[in-house]
């Protein structure tokens, strides 16, 4: 329990240099950092990312950018699949600056209610300091992005395009962050004074008001209602009589020489319906029930039981909004519904520790997450592997990041050797937009699934329905492995 003696570190730099490997690990890392000197280049040139059963219809990767909405970009795109095969056309994208808007004002109002509930306690109480820290995050889950959907509806991404704010968030957060704490100074304040219910209400409402300002002038305004215009394919399932036909521009020449058949195969039609609003256009075109799914975790341990199902305290950013569950399964279990979802076309919401052993940087390997394509303690020449549970436990994993598996390749016993996996950086980023996931690694990392009830045991699903939710505070070790809005 004792200071570090200066004669040992001594001793321990000799040693160091001592030994040829060490000075071979220490050229390579300091001349191109960790990833890519630990990277094992017989191992990760036999990964191929084929897969035997894929999603066809994936439309283009999209790009959270700087923002922290991987959540929300993971469930919209569940969300499009049945948009695009409703339409019959390959690519769709819902805006997520729109959600981001409703998002950011549903957290605002439940962060204020909190503060209110929470008014007669001290500045140092430990909830009221996850409220202020946390309340108006990026962060989420599938759930929240369900309960966007259901109450506010979807638009179309040139209706609400990208901006800056939504790009790059942070600066837009830290002034959000500011005016409500601001707000929230002002509300303990004059409950102090002795302020009655209704005029802290009233300080709320007016914070709310100053709060829908700032989201428009960051993101614009969300319309109201809007004219869809989209070209569709011909076996799209629509209203016939808000469809026009679109022949093929081309010169004259070609087109008098091309034959009735492939004139046939080349007709779009263009899908008008104006004036509708964000909810008719969700109910109208995504054929989606937002309230269907189970949310399903890996979480193993003695303090984790399997088949508990749990709610973590304050952290549901929908006033009136879908409570948050997570039901703690086998991962054999998780595998197996994702498994069924993709092989009947749709696609999968997930999670996992994305950067651990991910060597995103690199330029050989960009895209590969496998348990044994770096060779870390190899490297260092020290011990690194962990379990699961061991990682739990000790906070060292957690799920920090949202994505959708698009496909898997299974072994002889229906077991899954590798995932496709949509990713929300960009096409440029990891390889054309997409990772390959060994099932080690998902194993190891990855710890829930989103899957539609019908894909779920019947026992599993019993399990969802009727198991009792155990609370849970934010800063338990609990909610830590579920990366619950931090």
């Amino acid at each position: 329990m004792g200071s570090i003696d200066t004669s040992w570190a001594r001793e321990q730099g000799a040693a160091f240099g001592a030994e040829r490997a060490n000075r071979v690990a220490r050229n390579a890392v300091t001349s191109m950092n960790v990833m890519a000197a630990a990277r094992d280049y017989t191992r990760m040139r036999t990964y191929h990312d084929t897969y035997g059963v894929s999603i066809k219809r994936t439309g283009e990767v999209t790009n959270q950018r700087q923002s922290g909405r991987c959540w929300m970009f993971s469930a919209f795109n569940v969300a499009r699949a049945a948009t695009m095969n409703l339409l019959d056309v390959d690519s769709f994208e819902f805006s997520q600056a729109f959600g981001m808007f409703y998002d950011k004002l549903e957290k605002a109002n439940a962060m204020l209610d909190h503060v209110i509930a929470l008014v007669d306690r001290p500045d140092n109480d430990r909830e009221l300091d996850h409220v202020l820290e946390w309340g108006m995050s990026d962060g989420g889950y599938y759930f929240e992005a369900m309960d966007l959907i259901a109450k506010w509806g979807l638009v179309p991404k040139d209706v609400m395009p990208e901006t800056a704010c939504t790009k790059s968030s942070a600066e837009m957060d830290a002034q959000l962050d500011r005016l409500l704490r601001r707000a929230a100074a002002d509300i303990r304040r004059a409950h102090r004074a002795g302020a009655s219910a209704d005029e802290l209400a009233a300080k709320k409402d007016a914070c709310m008001a100053d709060v829908y300002r700032m989201l428009s002038v960051c993101l614009g305004e969300p319309p109201a209602t809007f004219d869809l215009e989209v070209k569709v394919g011909k076996k799209a399932k629509v209203d016939a009589s808000k469809l026009t036909p679109i022949l093929p521009k081309d010169d004259p020449e070609k087109e008098a020489a091309a034959d009735a058949k492939d004139a046939e195969k080349d007709t779009r039609m263009l899908l008008r319906d104006a004036g509708i609003t964000p909810r008719e256009f969700a109910e109208r075109y995504v054929p989606f029930d937002p309230n269907d799914y189970v949310q399903l975790v890996c979480m193993p341990g003695g303090s984790r039981p399997w088949k508990t199902a749990w709610h973590v305290l304050l952290e549901e950013p929908m006033v009136g909004g879908t409570p948050n569950r997570f039901l703690n399964m086998s991962q054999e279990v998780l595998e197996q519904a994702a498994i069924a979802s993709l092989k009947a076309g749709v696609p999968v919401g997930m999670d996992a520790d994305v950067m651990q052993e991910f060597p995103r940087h690199i330029e050989d390997f960009p895209g590969v997450l496998a348990t044994d394509g770096l060779d870390l303690e190899g490297l260092f020449g020290v011990g690194l592997k962990m379990s699961r549970e061991d990682m739990l436990d000790v906070r060292e994993t957690s799920l920090t990041h949202a994505m959708t598996f698009q496909g898997v390749e299974l072994d002889d016993a229906g077991k899954p050797v590798a995932w496709r996996v949509e990713n929300s950086w960009g096409k440029d980023s990891c390889k054309d937009g997409y990772l390959y996931m060994s099932a080690d690694w998902f194993r190891t990392y990855g710890g829930a699934v989103t899957v539609m009830r019908k894909f779920v045991p019947a026992d599993v699903l019993e399990l969802w329905d009727k198991t009792e939710a155990v609370d849970v505070e934010p800063w338990d070790g609990v909610a830590a492995g579920l990366g619950v809005r931090s």
